[in-house]
């Protein structure tokens, strides 16, 4: 490995577990002071459609964890209605609820059962929403998502965010016997499924946006090369291992490329795009400064990115196509690294350097360009939107572990993620098309050489970096 090459170290977070995998729960460090009250009724089943699944508790639990809703607890029910005309209305208003939910579990043969459940406004006792869903035994945990996806957008107008995969590498055991594995589960931590597993470091795992595949970076011959994993097989194929970095993959909007981190032959590193069907390299940018993290536009048709060609880590956007010019984007504070475009591209999330701490900014991307800090730990990074915009899940440190932590784009919720062996044990759950990943690399250093490139360069991204050692990467699907 080159001498620039052992300079990057990306921001990383540490994660020991004893387990064979971590399990993700969910705790409300900030919830909305003013939290909608709702009551999800256990729904009405058959005994044996009872003992399959609480479809009502997970949807409780979903909307809880968004700290956007007050449930009430079940031993404060004075009843358990499963049908509107069931509802006493005035009962359900005396507590305090604003709406309710109703419904119930019927099996529809061997190992089928249909979910029928209906939303209430508690205030005016109209019908907000009824809706069916079929699902087999193991398909009622992501039915209960779907669920509160449909209540929550329907209240709140926003697009839920409770039903989808996240992929994440887990890194077990100490030198020299480290354990990575790549696992891919629901997103409240449940159902894991161990992708891929080595005694190499793997990292960056990025969803194809089809939700078929995988692109992650895997050291496995002790050098860093990008493979293209197709879940529902297994079947892996190795895309990119140039000599030097192979580094930050990211899809392209229609799953046609990868936009990727590679090293020319002199170590610097810079953006390139790979077509998957042709092999052909795209060089983007070209410049002495450290290029990385790329990021696709909503349209494919240019790339955000990280590069300290101005003497520190700044965001810049350059187009596709060929002699298009980067432009900074940028310029408040000396460290600004790791941008994530929301949904509706009119804001960006990146990692900001204040008071001394790392920490989750937006700008507007809109509007006059305004920057908002909204979280205040001493170590936060890697931000990445929610599929709605509503949330930004990001990496941070709490009394020495490594936790993920989420807060709402306009920072008035904020909850953790944390892993259930070194945590307290809670329920856990956030979904869908979306994203978070902890940056990638730490490269062994060469042995001919103890130096990283020139002084300036080590300034510029090596020591404004935050040094961690381990690396734990948990991406969420697309």
């Amino acid at each position: 490995m080159n001498r620039r090459t052992s300079c990057l170290v990306a921001i990383g977070f540490m994660l020991f577990c004893s387990r064979t995998w971590a399990e993700l729960v969910v705790e409300i460090t900030k919830g909305q002071a003013d939290a909608i009250p709702i009551a999800i009724v256990p729904f009405s089943s058959p005994e044996a459609a009872a003992a399959s699944f609480d479809v009502a508790k997970l949807v409780s639990d979903d909307l809880a964890r968004s700290g956007r809703f007050r449930a009430t607890d079940r031993k404060d029910m004075i009843e358990q209605p499963h049908t509107g005309a069931a509802i006493s209305f005035d009962d359900w208003r005396r507590l305090n609820n604003d709406y309710i939910v109703v419904g119930q579990i019927q099996p529809l043969g061997q190992d089928r059962y249909n979910i029928t459940f209906e939303l209430y406004n508690v205030l005016n006792r109209q019908r907000l929403l009824g809706y069916q869903i079929s699902a087999n035994k193991p398909g009622l945990r992501l039915a209960s998502h779907q669920v509160a996806d449909m209540v929550f957008e329907k209240i709140l107008g926003i697009r839920g965010a409770f039903a989808t995969r996240i992929a994440y590498i887990s890194v077990l055991g100490s030198l020299p016997h480290k354990d990575y594995r790549l696992i891919v589960a629901d997103a409240d931590g449940e159902n894991p499924h161990v992708v891929m597993q080595s005694n190499e470091p793997l990292m960056s795992p990025a969803w194809s946006p089809d939700g078929q595949n995988l692109a992650y970076v895997s050291f496995e011959n002790r050098l860093p090369s990008v493979y293209v994993q197709f879940l529902k097989t297994g079947e892996r194929r190795r895309v990119s291992a140039q000599a030097g970095v192979n580094q930050a993959p990211a899809w392209s909007p229609d799953g046609k490329k990868l936009a990727l981190t590679l090293s020319t032959r002199d170590g610097n590193l810079d953006i390139y795009v790979l077509d998957l069907a042709t092999q052909a390299l795209t060089r983007i940018t070209d410049d002495p400064g450290i290029d990385t993290e790329p990021q696709w536009s909503k349209d494919g048709q240019s790339l955000y990115f990280t590069s300290d060609r101005a003497g520190g880590p700044q965001i810049y956007r350059v187009g596709t196509q060929s002699g298009d010019k980067p432009r900074r984007l940028t310029f408040q504070g000396s460290y600004n690294a790791r941008p994530r475009l929301s949904p509706d591209e009119s804001q960006l999330s990146f990692v900001t350097q204040e008071d001394g701490g790392y920490r989750i900014a937006t700008m507007d991307l809109r509007g006059r360009g305004d920057v908002q800090v909204l979280t205040k730990g001493h170590f936060d990074v890697s931000p990445s939107y929610a599929p709605n915009g509503a949330e930004i899940i990001y990496a941070s440190r709490d009394r020495g572990r490594g936790v993920l932590a989420l807060v709402s784009a306009d920072g008035r919720v904020q909850e953790r993620l944390v892993s259930s062996c070194c945590g307290r044990p809670t329920a856990a759950s956030f979904c869908d098309p979306f994203a978070y990943i902890v940056p990638t690399m730490r490269a062994k250093r060469s042995q001919k050489s103890a130096r990283c490139g020139s002084p300036s360069r080590r300034r510029s991204l090596v020591r404004q970096a935050p040094k961690v050692g381990l690396i734990y990467v948990i991406r969420m699907e697309k």
